[in-house]
């Protein structure tokens, strides 16, 4: 078997409310989640073997995380598991139009990190690369395997309740991302990020890194652009009927890291050679797994066989 994808981060548990109750109760509930437990689960369900760093205790959140991940296949990195440490949470409000706003009660002081050999992809973003001490430990693990023959994949995912500065969380993402070969965000990311700014040249500055090989936004239900070097695809989002949102942007990263890893463009390779045809079918793959997501309560990414089944091959 294959060394698995390592993924980075947050792993926690969502307590899930609406702001205005539409099933005449409104009692909130806790649904595993965090950023990277999302994306882990998604990858395992794709068939990618996936481990997971993360650290949540042995709490009642924790014993809900931890079966979550198993029960979906995820391995665990030593030390992510950790009796003494007090499971993170964050509480999500849903709109009227199934759109999660988000509190956090969390602490992120990850695990010692190292790389397995023959490891193809590491994926890390969102809070875990802001909110110290975990946000150094990350930087620090990323120049560390810079020369490896390892593709690095960022999802900042801002959050102004972690981060309320745009400029410094902008010069965040810039270092990190430099360190990258993929930068995925949201246009509510760039918006926050770099008020004003196109996104096309949002991404073509992301670019200017000598390693960052592409960068793919998502627009919502107007689909993804990705851009990379010399290439640009830009790929509408299926209709749906939209339950909420949560999740959407993981399942989306999943797939992404799946699409490419399938077609042999990750590792060694980190994404030379990429065609505007591969981006273009990598991109759809990705935004058709987010919009299953999307028609399912919470963090709830498909197989591969869900996504065949609703898709097609």
């Amino acid at each position: 078997m294959s060394a698995p994808v390592l993924v980075i981060g947050e792993a926690l548990v969502d307590i899930v409310g609406t702001a205005k109750p539409r099933n005449g109760n409104g009692k909130p509930q806790a649904i595993p989640g965090g950023f990277a437990a999302n994306v882990a689960v998604g990858l395992a369900r794709m068939g990618v073997p996936t481990e997971l760093v993360a650290r949540f205790g042995t709490d009642q959140y924790g014993d809900l995380l931890g079966s979550h991940l198993f029960g979906n296949g995820v391995q665990l990195a030593p030390g992510t598991v950790d009796p003494a440490f007090r499971t993170s949470t964050a509480t999500a409000t849903l709109d009227a139009d199934g759109v999660a706003t988000y509190k956090f009660d969390m602490t992120w002081d990850p695990p010692q990190l190292s790389l397995t050999r023959g490891c193809p992809v590491i994926h890390t973003g969102s809070i875990a690369m802001m909110l110290e001490p975990g946000a150094t430990a990350i930087r620090e693990f990323l120049k560390s395997v810079a020369d490896q023959p390892v593709t690095v994949t960022l999802d900042p995912n801002a959050r102004p309740a972690i981060t309320p500065d745009p400029v410094e969380a902008w010069s965040a993402v810039r270092e990190l991302a430099a360190l990258s070969d993929l930068v995925k965000l949201s246009d509510e990311d760039c918006a926050f990020f770099r008020p004003g700014v196109p996104l096309d040249d949002i991404a073509e500055e992301l670019l200017t890194a000598e390693r960052t090989q592409c960068v793919v936004i998502t627009r919502g239900g107007d689909g993804a652009l990705a851009v990379g070097r010399g290439v640009r695809v830009e790929v509408p989002a299926p209709a749906i009927k939209v339950v909420d949102t949560v999740g959407a942007g993981d399942s989306l990263m999943a797939a992404l890291i799946t699409g490419l890893l399938s077609r042999g463009l990750l590792g060694e390779q980190r994404l030379s050679g990429l065609t505007s045809d591969e981006l273009h079918d990598v991109v759809d793959y990705a935004v058709k797994a987010a919009a299953i997501t999307c028609t399912r309560h919470g963090a709830d990414p498909p197989t591969a066989a869900e996504h065949a089944a609703k898709w097609g091959s």
